[in-house]
């Protein structure tokens, strides 16, 4: 069998000379030069939402790389995946009074709020402690804090259809999937991960901290973040806990959410790092993971406490540590030729992969030094004020759900004017897309201070 054969068949098909009296109108020809690759879902491409040849083919192979009961692929990145998975757990939740609700930790995406919208379930949260640090990003969950939050859902006569958590967050934190998988299982609660950033933890070298493997019951994965895949590309992975959506349900979930016309152009790169992954790929990561490991010693030399803790393809700096701010930082290394993947008022961070060049590294370094021979006095940094996100906790409280917020009439107006308006759509910049308020909250003093430090100016409200 072929190693890759959605590519294996488009190649050929575009060797072929044959007239393409079908979409798109491009007609394997224009200026991108990638055109004669981009299909439809003609005869012999196989189609992504009931696949029976070189998609299902593919999709097998990706199963047995992540050691899943079934990994189906995405085109429209975790998004996608995300909004399918709480369907598949909603859908497989028994039966009960009041509205469903999702336990979720904080730090979610934005992404979580249009799939509460779309399929009308309320959320009740899992807030940052004092361990999440200074940042709008973490959200650390241990046993001890889910199961409280479970015992207080319980009391008040509601069960969650499942538990969501975020790990990779945007900084690098990593939840310790293991025993809150068990916490779930016992309680008969799915776990559902978004693990956008973390495809590669299947591959590491020292064993696999993949959810999936720690217990997940479905996780999504942005195959694009740090595989080497087209943007877009993603996985909707099933576990083997406590949900066992078949094939139709899942197709029929991820064809609910997505186009019915899936980039070809994607489906080829995320069959193309299949092979990859049976290759040498995950000896590359090693390499790699390495040399940021090395990256990391090398700056936290240059100046203690720049490199934030974080999993092993993030360099995670800490603008505090310089006198500066982030976006300072990410500015200086830019003059490096260096782009980051994000930067807010405190951190910057920047994302390896096998395919970075040595010199990457050493922009980095010579970037880090300037810096550091820059520095200003620590007191420039402002810090998030002490008790912020339990002040914000106390203040958030749902005046909607979350799906009326979403599609009731609203305006923007400065986020200094928010207080006590009703937050509709969740107004972020992507990254970190975490909403400081939720749809359908009451905005307090503690999230106009929230917008003020992380540079929102404006907020989308309902209209009064």
């Amino acid at each position: 069998m072929s190693a890759a054969p959605i590519a294996d068949f488009v190649r050929e098909y575009a060797a072929s000379d044959v007239s393409r009296l079908h979409m798109p109108g491009h007609k394997g020809r224009g200026p991108l030069g990638c055109e004669a690759l981009d299909l439809t879902e003609i005869a012999g491409a196989d189609e992504l939402y009931a696949p029976q040849g070189v998609i299902a083919a593919s999709e097998a192979a990706a199963a047995r790389l992540f050691g899943t009961a079934a990994t189906y692929y995405g085109a429209e990145g975790s998004s996608q995946c995300i909004r399918a998975m709480l369907f598949l757990a909603l859908q497989a939740a028994p039966a009960g009074p009041g509205r469903p609700v999702l336990l979720a930790a904080r730090n979610a995406h934005k992404a979580l709020l249009y799939a509460a919208a779309l399929l009308d379930f309320d959320i009740a949260w899992v807030w940052p402690g004092p361990q999440a640090g200074d940042s709008l990003c973490a959200c650390p969950v241990d046993p001890a804090r889910l199961a409280a939050a479970l015992d207080r859902l319980a009391r008040e006569g509601r069960r969650p259809f499942a538990v969501y958590l975020t790990s990779p967050d945007y900084l690098g934190g990593v939840q310790d999937i293991g025993p809150l998988a068990a916490l779930c299982r016992r309680r008969g609660v799915p776990l559902l991960v978004d693990n956008a950033h973390g495809a590669y933890l299947r591959f590491l070298p020292g064993g696999s901290r993949h959810p999936i493997d720690l217990g997940a019951d479905l996780c999504c994965d942005s195959a694009h973040k740090t595989l080497p895949v087209l943007t877009g590309g993603a996985y909707l992975h099933v576990g083997r806990g406590l949900l066992a959506p078949g094939p139709e349900a899942v197709r029929g979930a991820m064809c609910l959410f997505g186009s019915t016309s899936p980039s070809y152009l994607i489906l080829q790169s995320l069959d193309l790092c299949a092979a990859a992954l049976a290759g040498d790929w995950p000896a590359r990561l090693a390499a790699c993971i390495g040399e940021v490991e090395a990256l990391k010693r090398d700056l936290d030399a240059l100046c203690p406490g720049l490199v934030r803790p974080s999993e092993p393809l993030k360099v995670v700096l800490d603008g505090g540590a310089l006198g500066c701010t982030g976006q300072a930082l990410a500015d200086l290394l830019r003059a490096c030729k260096v782009e980051c993947e994000y930067a807010d008022r405190r951190y910057v961070v920047l994302m390896f992969a096998p395919d970075n060049l040595p010199r990457d590294y050493g922009r980095v370094r010579q970037a880090a030094a300037e810096a550091r021979r820059r520095r200003a006095p620590r007191a420039a940094l402002p810090a998030l004020p002490a008790g912020i996100w339990a002040r914000l906790a106390a203040e958030a409280a749902p005046r909607r759900t979350i799906r009326q917020a979403v599609f009731a009439r609203q305006e923007l107006v400065a986020a200094g004017q928010a207080l006590g308006r009703v937050c509709a759509l969740p107004t972020v910049a992507c990254p970190p897309a975490i909403p400081i308020a939720v749809s359908g909250e009451a905005i307090g003093p503690a999230a106009v201070e929230l917008f003020r430090l992380y540079g929102v100016e404006q907020v989308a409200v309902l209209t009064e």
